[in-house]
């Protein structure tokens, strides 16, 4: 038998609106848990430096989520990481929750489950394939690597992967022309190791007893397909929301991204959503944070007029 746990708020995802949702359920004296599917920090933790977060000039994105995490830890908020959803229960007065490990019931609910990468699509799989240069980069140093995307992500990362000591550097955009800021584009093609290859795509991996070995490119307008010896490959082609859980109960735009008012407030009365998962214009760590404020405060009027 799994444990039964009560909650006034449930905050499903840990990145920058779901830990500062926390923290705002702890200040209303709400009791709060945070479930997320991996770390605490989502994908600001791939972030190699945060340069427009007011309060910090320059700051790592992890150290910043750190920080986010140390706050909500010091009012006593709890946080389940690594938590795998297996069902919900959006509808019910109380809403219910269930994992691998308890079920967790709430009188309000808050969606903060951002995005995910997408993945690269190839018929081979292999361990040297990554979405994340701060994550996985510093094993790559004096070797080769393939960098898939060519906007501000993939440039990013791959200019942080310079930093590592990465040798050799090909970056590979299906598009006719690359869509990172032009800086950044001469920061990263000022290298005489970095080559970029446009109208191109990635077909398939090359592996040999389960290393990689190289990838197949194919030209996009004639077909042609070459083979670049690579040690990894990283890929940064843009992300899609995560909803596989509440997409059948909460209204989603064409896109998968939750239609939600000014208010936070979703299609379900007491179920909030929160950060990149929203359909919105931009989306930053400053407008996550808002939207978790708001979430929470908004979640706090809610339980308040169930008397």
């Amino acid at each position: 038998m799994k444990d039964i746990l009560h909650y006034d708020i449930a905050v499903i995802g840990g990145g920058m609106a779901g830990m500062t949702a926390g923290v705002y359920a702890a200040r209303a004296n709400r009791s709060c848990i945070i479930l997320e599917s991996n770390i605490t920090g989502g994908l600001a933790n791939s972030t190699y430096l945060v340069e427009n977060f007011p309060s910090h000039t320059s700051v790592h994105g992890m150290e910043l989520m750190q920080k986010c995490r140390d706050q909500v830890d010091s009012l006593g908020v709890t946080v389940e990481e690594v938590c795998e959803i297996e069902s919900v229960d959006l509808e019910a007065p109380f809403k219910r929750i269930e994992t691998e490990e308890a079920v967790y019931l709430a009188k309000s609910v808050i969606l903060a489950t951002g995005r995910k990468p997408v993945l690269l699509d190839v018929p081979t799989e292999c361990e040297q394939v990554h979405y994340c240069a701060i994550c996985d980069g510093a094993p790559y140093a004096g070797k080769k690597v393939l960098l898939v995307g060519g906007g501000n992500s993939a440039f990013d990362e791959g200019l942080y992967l310079k930093h590592l000591g990465v040798a050799q550097m090909t970056i590979v955009e299906e598009m006719s022309r690359l869509f990172a800021a032009q800086s950044a584009q001469d920061a990263l093609l000022g290298y005489d190791d970095v080559r970029c290859i446009l109208g191109t795509k990635v077909k398939d991996l090359a592996v040999v007893n389960g290393v990689l070995t190289g990838v197949v490119l194919e030209n996009s307008a004639s077909g042609e397909c070459t083979t670049v010896e690579v040690d990894g490959v990283f890929v940064f082609l843009g992300q899609i929301p995560n909803n596989e859980f509440f997409k059948h109960v909460i209204k989603i735009n064409e896109a998968g991204y939750v239609l939600a008012d000014a208010d936070m407030q979703t299609n379900i009365p007491g179920v909030f959503s929160a950060g990149d998962i929203n359909a919105k214009q931009f989306r930053q760590l400053t407008t996550a944070a808002s939207d978790g404020t708001i979430a929470a405060l908004m979640a706090d009027r809610y339980i308040r007029s169930l008397g």
